[in-house]
């Protein structure tokens, strides 16, 4: 089929076997993919490499177990994360993000308030593993052992992700004894029980205190606190 032509995607799904097999068939394994794919991606190359830019990668991350989605149903894989149109540095942020891990092109799509930040790349998949069907706090999330040692390396800028898409900066206004108080506070506020549980390990690994506000909010606003993350976080922008 593939002498007369035929394109690689008729084949397997006309054969009823998955694209691993027919590529596996085809093409040999895949300690034989090209260099240029093998310098790009970490775990197409044999052996495995650690990834590149890794500082940029744990914020690609964050951002993504945020307001990430990952289509895998296309051609090729299409990694979105959607941002508000409020906050052009967080959107420049996440492009450059997603060029510094591998991704040649980035693009954008304006819809209602928000940008979706764009990029297709065959080894998306690769690189956030933790894409699946159906919504995020439906399904476990859990790292990869070759992702803990890049957050435990770079905490900050995980939370920086996380923050920069389900949280915020704000300043928190409170009346004692008839007299009103404002101090900053740091929230961030996502259903999944697994991704708070990350964001609690970073805050962990920084020394950072927080509590939780309620099951799906977690709050830090000690001062001290407060100051240290903004050395990593800060108000969006």
């Amino acid at each position: 089929m593939k002498s007369a032509g035929v394109p690689f995607t008729e084949i397997y799904r006309t054969l009823g076997l998955s694209r691993n097999t027919v590529s596996s068939w085809l093409y040999g394994s895949r300690s034989k993919i090209n260099a240029s794919t093998d310098r790009r991606c970490p775990f197409c190359a044999k052996p495995a490499r650690p990834v590149d830019h890794p500082s940029d990668y744990a914020y690609l991350l964050g951002i993504y177990l945020g307001d990430g989605h990952l289509l895998t149903t296309g051609r090729v894989p299409l990694l979105k994360v959607a941002c508000d149109l409020r906050y052009p540095g967080v959107i420049a942020e996440a492009g450059a993000a997603m060029l510094a891990c591998g991704a040649r092109v980035v693009g954008h799509q304006h819809r209602e308030g928000r940008d979706d930040v764009r990029s297709s790349w065959m080894h998306w998949p690769c690189l956030l593993p933790q894409h699946g069907p159906g919504r995020k706090h439906e399904r476990t999330i859990r790292l990869e052992p070759w992702q803990q040692p890049v957050v435990g390396a770079f905490p900050g800028r995980f939370l920086r992700g996380l923050f920069h898409s389900d949280g915020c900066r704000t300043d928190n206004r409170i009346v004692s004894a008839g007299r009103a108080y404002t101090y900053p506070r740091y929230l961030f506020v996502n259903e999944s029980a697994d991704i708070m549980g990350l964001c609690q390990d970073a805050l962990d690994m920084l020394g950072l205190n927080w509590r939780m506000c309620r099951r799906n909010m977690l709050s830090v606003a000690r001062r001290g606190d407060v100051a240290k993350l903004d050395r990593h976080v800060g108000a969006k922008y």
